[in-house]
Order: structure tokens, then sequence, then C-alpha cells
């Protein structure tokens, strides 16, 4: 239980405007993006520094209390919902400084709250390049993409945040600080507790300061939009492009309810009767370029896409573009509830994977709208639904459930980018081992021996 001395301590050392105790402030940390039930924590942070974000883990540890560190709270996993009403929620949203852009050597240095599309603006005003471009990019933080390892459109070609990630700083569970990697391309000094950070969920540390890597931008880049009649015949194009060795920067597909959905709202001009559509961008040297386009529009074609279509302009292909960004916040306005999932498979099982969702919403009679990565295998089969109705929402879970054995069967993953939290943490033996989940629970009692940090999540600590 949390003590007015505690409070008071906790107010001294932040400020009080750093410090939320009210019940509608508290609420407000009670929840994440997951459909998952909300548990409203005894206090909120906001430390104005990183050093003090330091000091207030410490006093939370040597005080017993659990903690639960708080980016934007976009994630699907139950990441940042607190264990339980004694909690503190750290929120990282004012350590949101830029602190170094260094474009000799080709690194950034932020602060976990900072903002991705931010950050990826101003690297963009220096010259150069940031790629991992989550569907959150607006809201979500760099903090946030490290612990759950964010992905986007640009993976296929460029990969998610574990590649760019080169140093980093924390603080363990007692408040102490951790410095692991470097601003140099090659480092091995110590263990690479980089790579153990990635995708943490706020289970091993809590993170104050990154070193990212950039890329120069590309020289060119063109994008093309492929219509066809039925959503498998896109499917055999995506595993058709891939089996010809051309890697697009961007490779996203839509069913038709996606589209007609995402054509309602954002008036883009979509073909609303295409049972599919790919959206396709390549990038790279003008030459490399011109060469790869037609090249895909040769795959496109051998494999019934019914037309291909190249933007004019860079007006016409930024609406393409933020059309499939739209693609999940359409999807949510259309029932009370949205079970967003992320079951990704070896590229090449694509067309499988399709064809089971499909089968598996028709068989629990539920409504799903896919959307997602089809270039590196990571689909996001939608389930819109109500939780009120008890006997539809079971259904939901059954078709979940039933995806998640068919992606694992063929030989893929839980979750591509939206990682495990409390929401897949009952399948996660499914995809590992019973000696998997004994060794991170060993790691973790380890790293944490009070259990204070995330507790429930991943893999529960006792």
């Amino acid at each position: 239980m949390l003590s007015q001395g505690m409070i008071n301590d906790i107010e001294e050392l932040l400020g009080k405007e750093n410090v939320k105790t009210s019940e509608a402030d508290r609420q407000t940390y009670a929840y994440d993006s997951a459909v998952l039930p909300s548990v409203t924590p005894a206090m909120v942070v906001f430390p104005p520094t990183t050093e003090k974000m330091g000091e207030c883990v410490k006093k939370f540890y040597e005080a017993g209390i659990p903690m639960t560190i708080r980016g934007a709270g976009t994630n699907l996993s139950g990441g940042t919902i607190p264990d339980s009403t004694d909690n503190v929620v750290i929120c990282t949203e004012k350590l949101n400084r830029i602190l170094e852009i260094n474009v000799n050597d080709l690194y950034a240095v932020v602060e976990p709250g900072v903002i991705t599309q931010k950050f990826a603006e101003a690297v963009a005003a220096k010259g150069l390049f940031y790629p991992p471009d989550p569907g959150s990019q607006s809201v979500s933080t760099m903090g946030g993409n490290i612990a759950e390892n964010a992905g986007g459109l640009r993976g296929l070609k460029y990969g998610v945040t574990k590649d760019y990630l080169m140093g980093i700083e924390f603080y363990d569970s007692t408040g102490a600080l951790v410095k692991s990697g470097s601003r140099t391309v090659k480092c091995v000094t110590g263990y690479n507790l980089c790579g153990l950070m990635i995708q943490s969920e706020g289970t091993l540390g809590v993170i104050s300061q990154a070193v990212m890597k950039l890329v120069p931008p590309p020289q060119a880049t063109r994008a093309l939009m492929a219509v066809f009649a039925d959503m498998q015949d896109a499917a055999d194009a995506v595993a058709g492009i891939i089996a010809a060795h051309i890697l697009p920067c961007t490779l996203e597909f839509l069913d038709n309810n996606t589209i007609v959905r995402v054509d309602d709202f954002t008036h883009a001009g979509l073909p609303r009767d295409a049972g599919a559509i790919l959206l396709i961008e390549v990038d790279g040297h003008p030459a490399q370029v011109a060469d790869e386009a037609e090249a895909v529009e040769k795959v496109l074609k051998a494999n019934k896409a019914v037309a291909v279509h190249v933007p004019k302009d860079a007006q016409e292909k930024a609406k393409l573009w933020e059309a499939r960004r739209q693609a999940l916040p359409v999807l949510a306005r259309a029932r009370p509830t949205t079970v967003l999932e992320d079951a990704t498979v070896p590229r090449s099982q694509i067309p499988a994977m399709l064809k089971a969702v499909n089968e598996i919403a028709a068989k629990n009679n539920v409504q799903v709208g896919t959307f997602g990565h089809a270039g590196d295998g990571n689909l996001h089969p939608t389930f819109l639904c109500d939780i009120r109705d008890k006997d539809e929402f079971r259904r939901v879970e059954n078709a979940v459930d039933e995806m998640f054995d068919v992606a694992i069967k063929l030989n893929g993953t839980l979750s591509g980018e939206h990682g495990i939290g409390t929401a897949k943490s009952k399948w996660l033996q499914k995809e590992t081992s019973a000696g998997t989940i004994e060794y991170s629970r060993r790691l973790r009692n380890a790293l944490d021996p009070k259990h204070l940090l995330n507790p429930t999540k991943m893999v529960e600590i006792s």
C-alpha cells in the first residue's frame, strides 16, 4: 500500500506537478490499446529528468512498490496495464529530448519519451533516414519502440527497431544505472544488454537513453498499387515477389472488408470491388528503382493482377499510404470492440495463412478485416465484435486460438511486433518450450528479486 509519506517524498523529488494521485488522473493510465481489463494504479509519476527517474526507481525498490513503465500506451498486449492497484506508473513522456543527431557518424541519441515520428522528421531535416515506422508512430515513443521491438511498413527491407539500437542506458530494478553498447559500429564490450532490453516489455529495466543507428535516405522511390479479384491471388503475388528475390521497401496488403471501410473514411479512391490490393514501394538508386518496379509489375501480372496503378505524383502516392495507415483506426470505428492480432508466418506461407484466417472466421461466424505487412509475413487479422455480447466474444476468442495454432504449425510466431504482455502469455509455451519459460523466469528472478518490474507480464515471476 502506498503511504502518504512516500507520496510526499516523490512530490518533493519530482515536484507536485509531476505526481498524479487523483482518481481521474490515475484511471487515464489504467489501460493500453489491448482488449483487457483496466487496473487503476496507486499513483502516476512523470520524471522530468532521467536522473530523477532513476531516483524514483530506487525509492520504489527500497519500499517494495511494484512499477509499470509507460510511454504513450499504444502497445497492444497489456504491457503497460498496471499489475495491481498497488502499482506506480512511471510515465516517460517528459523525457523527450533528442540529445544528438550525428551526421558524420550516422547515429542519434534520444531519451525514451521522444515521439517516433518527431524523431524521424528531425533526422530527415539533417538529410538522414530512420527507417522503422510503426503504425502508431505519430504518438508512440522511442523507449516504447525498444521495449516492444516495434516494426512497421518498411520492415521487409530495412528491418525493425532491434536493427537500429547501438547503445542503451537503463536503470535496473534497484535504480542502478546500467550502460551497454556504444556510438561505434563495432562494440563487443561486455554482454549484449542492448539485445536483452529489446522487446523486454518493461520487465528487465527502465530505459533512460538510447543510441540509434541512422542511414542515408534512398535517392529515389516508386509506388505501385496492384488490384486483385481474389485475395488468394494477392497472397500468391506476394510470395512471387519474394521468390523473384526482389526486396521492396514496403509490401502491404488490404482485403476487401478493409478496402471498403478505409475508402468510406478517407475517400482515397481505392478500388472498392477488389478482393484485395497490394501497396508496394521500391527505393534506392534511380536505375535500380526503375528495374525493380518493372520486375515487380511483371510478377503482379503473372499472378492475376487485374490492374497495376502507378501514382501520378507525390500527393497521390501520399494519399495511398495514408489510406493504408488508416486501416486500423477505420476498422476500429466499425464495431464497439476491435481485436487486432499480428500472427506472422514465413513469407512463403502467406497464402496458406490468409486462407486459414478466412476459413476460421467463417467457421466461428465472426467478422474479420485483414491487412498488414505482407512482405515480411506479418498479417493483422482484425476481429470486429462487441465484448458485451458474451457469445460473440467467445467465438472471437476461439477464432484467435485457432489462428495462432495455424501460425505455429506453419513455422510462424505468435507476435511479429505487438509483444506478449498478458494478452498472449498463455500461448508462449506452444511456440517455445517449457525450458524456455523456466529459463526466462530464472532470468527475471535474478534481475528483479523483489518482483517489482511488470511482474505478471510475458513470463510471470513468483
